[in-house]
C-alpha cells in the first residue's frame, strides 16, 4: 500500500466518524428539546402558612431559641481561637 491510499482511508474513516458523532448529537438535542416540551416542570412544594413553634404571635423569638443560638455561637467562637 502506498501513502496516498492510506491517507485516503484515514480521511474517509475520520469523516465517517465525525458524521456519526454529529448525527448522534443532533438527534440527542432534538430528543432533549422534545422531552422538555412534553414533560411538565416540577413545581416547588408550597410552604405551609402555619406559624413555627419558635415564634410567638407578635413575631418575637422565644428565649429558649435565643439561648440555644447564643450557646452555639459561643462554642463556635471558642473553638476558632
Amino acid at each position: 500500500m502506498d501513502l496516498g491510499s492510506t491517507l485516503e482511508q484515514a480521511a474517509t474513516l475520520m469523516f465517517t466518524g465525525m458524521a456519526v458523532v454529529f448525527i448522534f448529537l443532533t438527534i440527542l438535542i432534538v430528543l432533549v428539546n422534545l422531552m422538555s416540551r412534553i414533560v411538565p416542570e416540577e413545581l416547588p412544594p408550597q410552604a405551609a402558612s402555619t406559624t413555627t413553634p419558635n415564634q410567638n404571635n407578635n413575631g418575637q423569638i422565644s428565649g429558649d431559641t435565643i439561648a440555644a443560638i447564643s450557646a452555639a455561637v459561643h462554642k463556635y467562637r471558642s473553638r476558632q481561637r
